[in-house]
Protein backbone atom coordinates (compact mmCIF):
# COMPACT_ATOMS: atom_id res chain seq x y z
CA UNK A 1 0.00 0.00 0.00
CA UNK A 2 1.33 3.46 -0.83
CA UNK A 3 0.21 7.07 -1.11
CA UNK A 4 1.73 10.48 -1.72
CA UNK A 5 1.97 12.99 1.13
CA UNK A 6 3.49 16.44 1.62
CA UNK A 7 6.96 15.92 3.06
CA UNK A 8 6.39 18.44 5.85
CA UNK A 9 3.37 16.47 7.10
CA UNK A 10 5.11 13.11 7.58
CA UNK A 11 6.50 13.55 11.10
CA UNK A 12 3.20 14.72 12.60
CA UNK A 13 1.28 11.93 10.86
CA UNK A 14 3.63 9.25 12.16
CA UNK A 15 3.34 10.66 15.67
CA UNK A 16 -0.46 10.38 15.57
CA UNK A 17 -0.52 6.87 14.11
CA UNK A 18 -0.93 3.86 16.36
CA UNK A 19 2.31 2.15 15.39
CA UNK A 20 1.18 -1.12 16.98
CA UNK A 21 -1.55 -1.26 14.33
CA UNK A 22 0.15 0.36 11.33
CA UNK A 23 3.90 0.63 10.73
CA UNK A 24 4.55 2.89 7.73
CA UNK A 25 7.78 4.04 6.13
CA UNK A 26 8.22 7.39 4.37
CA UNK A 27 10.48 7.83 1.36
CA UNK A 28 11.46 10.93 -0.55
CA UNK A 29 11.92 10.18 -4.23
CA UNK A 30 14.50 12.71 -5.40
CA UNK A 31 13.87 11.86 -9.04
CA UNK A 32 10.12 12.44 -8.86
CA UNK A 33 10.48 15.09 -6.09
CA UNK A 34 7.66 13.43 -4.19
CA UNK A 35 7.28 12.04 -0.69
CA UNK A 36 5.54 8.70 -0.39
CA UNK A 37 4.32 6.55 2.46
CA UNK A 38 4.59 2.78 2.06
CA UNK A 39 2.99 0.09 4.20
CA UNK A 40 4.03 -3.50 3.60
CA UNK A 41 1.63 -6.07 5.05
CA UNK A 42 2.18 -9.81 5.06
CA UNK A 43 -1.57 -10.50 5.32
CA UNK A 44 -3.62 -8.98 2.48
CA UNK A 45 -6.76 -9.08 4.66
CA UNK A 46 -5.23 -6.33 6.82
CA UNK A 47 -5.02 -3.86 3.93
CA UNK A 48 -8.53 -2.42 4.28
CA UNK A 49 -8.15 -1.71 8.00
CA UNK A 50 -4.67 -0.26 7.50
CA UNK A 51 -5.93 2.05 4.74
CA UNK A 52 -8.83 3.23 6.91
CA UNK A 53 -6.45 3.93 9.80
CA UNK A 54 -4.12 5.93 7.58
CA UNK A 55 -6.97 7.95 6.06
CA UNK A 56 -8.57 8.70 9.43
CA UNK A 57 -5.29 9.77 11.03
CA UNK A 58 -4.41 12.02 8.10
CA UNK A 59 -7.86 13.64 8.34
CA UNK A 60 -6.95 14.83 11.85
CA UNK A 61 -4.30 16.98 10.14
CA UNK A 62 -6.67 18.17 7.45
CA UNK A 63 -5.05 15.89 4.87
CA UNK A 64 -6.88 13.79 2.34
CA UNK A 65 -4.90 10.66 1.43
CA UNK A 66 -5.79 8.08 -1.19
CA UNK A 67 -3.86 4.87 -0.50
CA UNK A 68 -3.26 2.52 -3.40
CA UNK A 69 -3.30 -1.17 -2.53
CA UNK A 70 -1.31 -3.67 -4.57
CA UNK A 71 0.15 -7.14 -4.14
CA UNK A 72 3.88 -7.86 -4.29
CA UNK A 73 5.81 -11.08 -4.25
CA UNK A 74 7.96 -11.25 -1.11
CA UNK A 75 11.11 -10.76 -3.19
CA UNK A 76 9.66 -7.59 -4.74
CA UNK A 77 8.47 -6.49 -1.28
CA UNK A 78 12.07 -6.46 -0.07
CA UNK A 79 13.48 -4.89 -3.23
CA UNK A 80 10.88 -2.16 -3.68
CA UNK A 81 12.54 0.49 -1.51
CA UNK A 82 16.15 -0.04 -2.56
CA UNK A 83 16.20 2.79 -5.07
CA UNK A 84 15.82 5.26 -2.17
CA UNK A 85 18.83 4.01 -0.21
CA UNK A 86 22.35 5.13 -1.22
CA UNK A 87 25.75 5.74 0.37
CA UNK A 88 25.66 8.62 2.84
CA UNK A 89 28.28 10.31 5.02
CA UNK A 90 26.71 10.75 8.45
CA UNK A 91 29.49 12.26 10.58
CA UNK A 92 33.22 13.01 10.46
CA UNK A 93 34.00 9.30 10.27
CA UNK A 94 30.76 7.37 9.87
CA UNK A 95 29.59 6.38 6.39
CA UNK A 96 26.52 4.20 5.81
CA UNK A 97 26.32 2.16 2.63
CA UNK A 98 23.73 -0.37 1.47
CA UNK A 99 25.10 -3.85 0.90
CA UNK A 100 24.33 -3.64 -2.83
CA UNK A 101 26.13 -0.33 -3.51
CA UNK A 102 29.95 0.01 -3.80
CA UNK A 103 31.96 2.66 -1.95
CA UNK A 104 35.62 3.68 -2.12
CA UNK A 105 36.73 3.83 1.50
CA UNK A 106 38.66 6.99 2.44
CA UNK A 107 41.31 7.11 5.18
CA UNK A 108 39.64 7.39 8.56
CA UNK A 109 36.22 6.26 7.35
CA UNK A 110 34.08 4.04 9.56
CA UNK A 111 31.86 2.32 7.00
CA UNK A 112 28.67 0.62 8.15
CA UNK A 113 27.36 -1.78 5.53
CA UNK A 114 23.67 -2.24 6.14
CA UNK A 115 20.80 -4.24 4.69
CA UNK A 116 17.74 -3.25 6.73
CA UNK A 117 15.56 -5.98 5.25
CA UNK A 118 12.27 -5.90 7.16
CA UNK A 119 13.57 -3.74 10.03
CA UNK A 120 13.88 -0.02 10.70
CA UNK A 121 17.32 1.50 10.30
CA UNK A 122 18.98 2.59 7.07
CA UNK A 123 20.76 5.68 8.36
CA UNK A 124 18.50 7.94 6.31
CA UNK A 125 16.36 9.15 9.21
CA UNK A 126 17.46 12.20 11.18
CA UNK A 127 17.20 10.35 14.51
CA UNK A 128 19.57 7.59 13.37
CA UNK A 129 22.02 10.14 12.00
CA UNK A 130 22.05 12.19 15.21
CA UNK A 131 22.70 9.06 17.30
CA UNK A 132 25.61 8.06 15.05
CA UNK A 133 27.03 11.58 15.25
CA UNK A 134 26.97 11.48 19.05
CA UNK A 135 28.51 7.99 19.08
CA UNK A 136 31.31 9.19 16.79
CA UNK A 137 32.13 12.05 19.13
CA UNK A 138 31.92 9.89 22.25
CA UNK A 139 34.25 7.33 20.66
CA UNK A 140 36.78 10.06 19.92
CA UNK A 141 36.71 11.00 23.63
CA UNK A 142 36.93 7.49 25.13
CA UNK A 143 36.31 4.20 23.31
CA UNK A 144 36.90 2.06 26.38
CA UNK A 145 33.22 2.00 27.30
CA UNK A 146 30.37 -0.48 26.92
CA UNK A 147 27.31 0.34 24.78
CA UNK A 148 23.69 -0.85 25.01
CA UNK A 149 21.35 -0.21 22.05
CA UNK A 150 17.74 -0.31 23.25
CA UNK A 151 15.38 -1.13 20.37
CA UNK A 152 18.09 -1.92 17.85
CA UNK A 153 16.00 -2.33 14.67
CA UNK A 154 18.43 -3.22 11.90
CA UNK A 155 21.35 -3.06 14.35
CA UNK A 156 22.83 0.01 12.68
CA UNK A 157 23.63 1.93 15.88
CA UNK A 158 25.13 -1.05 17.70
CA UNK A 159 27.16 -1.98 14.62
CA UNK A 160 28.35 1.62 14.29
CA UNK A 161 29.40 1.62 17.94
CA UNK A 162 31.37 -1.60 17.47
CA UNK A 163 33.09 -0.31 14.33
CA UNK A 164 33.97 2.93 16.13
CA UNK A 165 35.89 0.82 18.65
CA UNK A 166 33.62 0.68 21.70
CA UNK A 167 33.97 -2.42 23.87
CA UNK A 168 31.18 -4.81 24.88
CA UNK A 169 28.48 -3.60 22.48
CA UNK A 170 25.08 -5.28 22.76
CA UNK A 171 21.49 -4.60 21.87
CA UNK A 172 17.93 -5.82 22.08
CA UNK A 173 14.57 -5.46 20.38
CA UNK A 174 11.13 -6.89 21.07
CA UNK A 175 10.75 -7.97 17.43
CA UNK A 176 12.36 -11.33 16.53
CA UNK A 177 12.82 -10.08 12.94
CA UNK A 178 15.05 -7.29 14.25
CA UNK A 179 17.23 -9.82 16.05
CA UNK A 180 17.67 -11.80 12.83
CA UNK A 181 18.37 -8.75 10.67
CA UNK A 182 20.76 -7.22 13.23
CA UNK A 183 22.75 -10.43 13.47
CA UNK A 184 22.93 -10.70 9.67
CA UNK A 185 24.12 -7.08 9.40
CA UNK A 186 26.68 -7.66 12.16
CA UNK A 187 28.07 -10.60 10.20
CA UNK A 188 28.29 -8.46 7.05
CA UNK A 189 30.35 -5.94 9.05
CA UNK A 190 32.50 -8.62 10.75
CA UNK A 191 31.56 -7.54 14.25
CA UNK A 192 30.43 -9.59 17.23
CA UNK A 193 27.06 -8.28 18.34
CA UNK A 194 24.91 -10.07 20.92
CA UNK A 195 21.25 -9.25 20.25
CA UNK A 196 18.49 -10.28 22.66
CA UNK A 197 14.74 -10.38 22.26
CA UNK A 198 13.67 -8.14 25.13
CA UNK A 199 11.76 -4.97 25.99
CA UNK A 200 11.83 -1.83 28.13
CA UNK A 201 9.76 -3.08 31.05
CA UNK A 202 12.78 -3.65 33.29
CA UNK A 203 16.30 -2.37 33.80
CA UNK A 204 19.07 -4.13 31.93
CA UNK A 205 22.66 -4.96 32.91
CA UNK A 206 24.20 -1.48 32.94
CA UNK A 207 26.31 -0.03 30.14
CA UNK A 208 28.48 3.07 30.07
CA UNK A 209 26.65 4.40 27.01
CA UNK A 210 22.95 3.67 26.48
CA UNK A 211 21.27 4.56 23.20
CA UNK A 212 17.46 4.65 23.00
CA UNK A 213 16.17 5.74 19.60
CA UNK A 214 12.53 4.91 20.13
CA UNK A 215 9.54 7.29 20.43
CA UNK A 216 8.96 10.08 22.92
CA UNK A 217 5.93 8.53 24.71
CA UNK A 218 7.88 5.30 25.32
CA UNK A 219 10.97 7.21 26.44
CA UNK A 220 8.85 9.01 29.02
CA UNK A 221 6.92 5.91 30.11
CA UNK A 222 10.05 3.83 30.63
CA UNK A 223 12.40 6.57 31.85
CA UNK A 224 13.22 4.74 35.13
CA UNK A 225 14.15 1.54 33.31
CA UNK A 226 16.18 3.28 30.59
CA UNK A 227 18.04 5.57 33.00
CA UNK A 228 18.54 2.65 35.37
CA UNK A 229 20.40 0.75 32.64
CA UNK A 230 23.30 3.24 32.75
CA UNK A 231 26.43 2.69 34.80
CA UNK A 232 27.05 5.26 37.51
CA UNK A 233 29.77 7.86 37.17
CA UNK A 234 31.04 10.74 35.03
CA UNK A 235 31.90 8.50 32.03
CA UNK A 236 28.33 7.31 31.52
CA UNK A 237 26.14 8.82 28.79
CA UNK A 238 22.57 8.41 27.58
CA UNK A 239 21.55 9.21 24.01
CA UNK A 240 17.80 9.73 23.60
CA UNK A 241 16.24 10.07 20.16
CA UNK A 242 13.03 9.51 18.22
CA UNK A 243 11.76 12.80 19.69
CA UNK A 244 9.91 15.48 17.75
CA UNK A 245 11.13 18.95 18.70
CA UNK A 246 7.84 19.85 20.40
CA UNK A 247 8.13 16.75 22.63
CA UNK A 248 11.68 17.28 23.77
CA UNK A 249 11.06 19.31 26.92
CA UNK A 250 8.73 16.63 28.29
CA UNK A 251 11.35 13.95 27.65
CA UNK A 252 14.09 16.08 29.20
CA UNK A 253 11.95 16.65 32.30
CA UNK A 254 11.32 12.89 32.65
CA UNK A 255 15.05 12.15 32.71
CA UNK A 256 15.93 15.02 34.98
CA UNK A 257 13.52 13.36 37.42
CA UNK A 258 15.77 10.28 37.20
CA UNK A 259 18.77 12.27 38.38
CA UNK A 260 20.23 13.00 34.93
CA UNK A 261 21.09 16.29 33.30
CA UNK A 262 21.23 17.24 29.66
CA UNK A 263 24.78 17.59 28.37
CA UNK A 264 23.71 18.89 24.95
CA UNK A 265 21.16 18.30 22.20
CA UNK A 266 21.01 18.23 18.43
CA UNK A 267 18.17 19.23 16.09
CA UNK A 268 18.07 17.59 12.64
CA UNK A 269 15.02 18.38 10.54
CA UNK A 270 12.19 18.31 13.09
CA UNK A 271 13.76 15.69 15.38
CA UNK A 272 15.74 16.50 18.52
CA UNK A 273 18.27 14.13 20.08
CA UNK A 274 19.61 14.61 23.59
CA UNK A 275 22.87 13.59 25.24
CA UNK A 276 22.54 13.14 29.00
CA UNK A 277 24.96 12.49 31.83
CA UNK A 278 24.93 12.22 35.59
CA UNK A 279 24.77 15.04 38.13
CA UNK A 280 28.44 14.40 38.82
CA UNK A 281 29.32 15.16 35.20
CA UNK A 282 27.43 18.44 35.24
CA UNK A 283 28.92 19.56 38.56
CA UNK A 284 32.42 18.63 37.40
CA UNK A 285 31.94 20.60 34.17
CA UNK A 286 30.60 23.61 36.05
CA UNK A 287 33.55 23.59 38.48
CA UNK A 288 36.00 23.36 35.60
CA UNK A 289 34.35 26.28 33.80
CA UNK A 290 34.41 28.31 37.03
CA UNK A 291 38.15 27.72 37.46
CA UNK A 292 38.79 28.68 33.83
CA UNK A 293 36.79 31.88 34.28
Amino acid sequence: MSCSIPQEAVDALFELLDTDTVTPTAWYDAEAQQCRIDLFLEDASQAGHAADTLIATAALQGLSLTPKISTLDRANWTEAWKRFFHVEKISNRVVVRPSWEPYDVKPGDCVITIDPGLSFGTGKHATTQACLQFLDRLAAEDKNRSVLDMGCGSGILAIGAALLGFTDVRGFDNDPTCKTVSEENAAINNVSLPIAIDDLTHTHPPADIVVANILAPLLIQFAPQIAGSMTQGPRSRLILSGILDAQYEAVKTAYEAQGLREHENSLLENWRTGLFGSHDLVRHTERRRTRQT
